[in-house]
């Protein structure tokens, strides 16, 4: 699985390297090549322009002091409008790593010529539908070649869906439910998001109804409930743990964590963990502007027309937390992210069927800057550990979560090395 050979020279391939998040992976990736196999990894820039990938191979030569990327980098030229090109850049890759985003417009032609070219294939989308889409369409046919597609492997949706696994991992017992808190810090000069993931929103919302509809299609039967129930708290709510306002998260947490305990269960035969996220928003002033701006976006993205205008103004309908510009080097230094996980489960004296779970765990996974910092470091992370640890993986090829994917692997201790801290607290 991690040979290069001379028809497939590298084990990894960056595709989408120029756009703002791709320029960060370039500069992990060339950061932790000596934690290829065998000490080093041969990898390779692709994208659309020749010119804006010499760019960013120039902008991480000088950043890292490595002058070397310039003449050791391989430039690809593939384009996800032109199959041929995807083809040849997948053919020559052991793992692409995709950042070309929203990936609901440009990700499955990748998928399809990573499964086709037999190549692994590790994006960072933050978007149900679309990872829900591959697992649907694609899962049987990566199944047959072997190849690993794995999905949300940024800040969505790693330090969830690993943080539930190493919950129940340092539980002493049956772990049966986890709520996680999230809480983000910036520092003196604030912090936003590129306008990438804001358009990834606005579409997830628009397309609310497709998602049910693609949900339906695989005639899942529930989950068995074990334990007490977990309640879902209420739409905005003060939240005694974190001592400020809470809502529950939009992400895509609870629907990857929900569909790793559902491969754990059928195909590990273990219990399956019930799931709330949650994320804090802090005070009163925080709460009035977030309930505008909420209501301005659902009422907006309902409509053609909204939806250009939320687009086009990104800044200003959600009160400067996105930007077309992303946020600087000096901001992303300052910014954190925190999750904290309260689980609950049975002793391993207790009856399961007889009593109710009275044991009870804390745990915490925190890191950098979450959507520039710290994804570029679980993506490279996650594709070392596919790399490297190919005896630990599912038995079989297929489309898989982060956590069904590296449950029993090594990647919770290779995050812990490169800044991403899981604790019990």
């Amino acid at each position: 699985m991690a040979k290069t050979s001379s028809s497939r020279p590298y084990h990894l391939v960056i595709f989408g390297a120029s756009g703002f998040t791709g320029q960060f992976v370039v500069e992990e990736v060339a950061r932790t090549a000596s934690e290829g196999p065998k000490g080093s990894l041969k990898w390779a820039v692709a994208g659309r322009s020749k010119q804006k990938l010499e760019k960013v191979l120039e902008q991480a030569a000088g950043a890292l002091s490595k002058p070397e990327l310039r003449a050791e980098v391989d430039i690809i030229v593939a384009d996800v409008g032109e199959p041929d090109s995807l083809a040849a850049m997948c053919k020559q890759a052991v793992i692409v790593l995709n950042c070309v985003g929203p990936y609901r417009f440009y990700g499955e032609p990748v998928v399809k010529a990573c499964v086709e070219n037999g190549a692994h294939h590790i994006d960072i989308s933050g978007e149900p539908q679309f990872l829900e889409g591959m697992q649907l369409n694609y899962s049987s046919q990566a199944a047959e070649k072997g190849v690993y597609i794995i999905g949300s492997c940024g800040f969505d949706s790693i330090p969830a869906d690993m943080g539930v696994l190493y919950t129940r991992d340092q539980f002493k017992g049956t772990l049966t439910a986890v709520e996680s808190f999230l809480t983000v810090s910036a520092g003196a000069e604030g912090g936003c998001i590129h306008d990438g993931t804001w358009q990834s929103a606005i579409y997830g919302f628009a397309d609310s109804q497709k998602l049910q509809n693609l949900r339906r299609k695989f005639n899942h039967k529930p989950l068995p409930t074990v334990g007490t129930k977990l309640k879902r708290r209420g739409a905005l709510f003060y939240c005694n743990e974190l001592q400020q306002y809470s809502v529950p998260f939009m992400g895509s947490d609870p629907s990857v964590v929900k569909r790793t305990q559902r491969f754990l269960t059928e195909e590990c035969q273990a219990t399956p963990v019930q799931y709330g996220a949650y994320a804090g928003i802090g005070g009163i002033g925080n709460i009035i502007k977030m309930l505008f701006a909420g209501m301005m976006f659902l009422f907006l993205v309902k409509f053609s027309f909204g939806r250009n205008l939320l687009i086009k103004y990104p800044e200003f309908f959600s009160f400067g937390m996105f930007s077309k510009a992303g946020p600087t080097r000096k901001q992303m230094e300052a910014s954190s992210f925190q999750f904290t996980f309260y689980g609950e489960g049975y002793t391993e004296e207790q009856d399961t069927s007889q009593e109710k779970p009275s044991a009870k765990i804390r745990t915490r996974v925190q890191g950098p800057e979450a959507g520039y910092v710290a994804t570029p470091i679980a993506m490279v992370q996650a594709a070392l550990t596919l790399l490297n640890e190919a005896a630990a993986l599912p038995k079989k090829g297929g489309v898989y979560t982060p956590g069904a994917a590296f449950a029993k692997t090594t990647l919770v201790d290779r995050l812990n090395k490169h800044g991403i801290q899981f604790s019990v607290i």
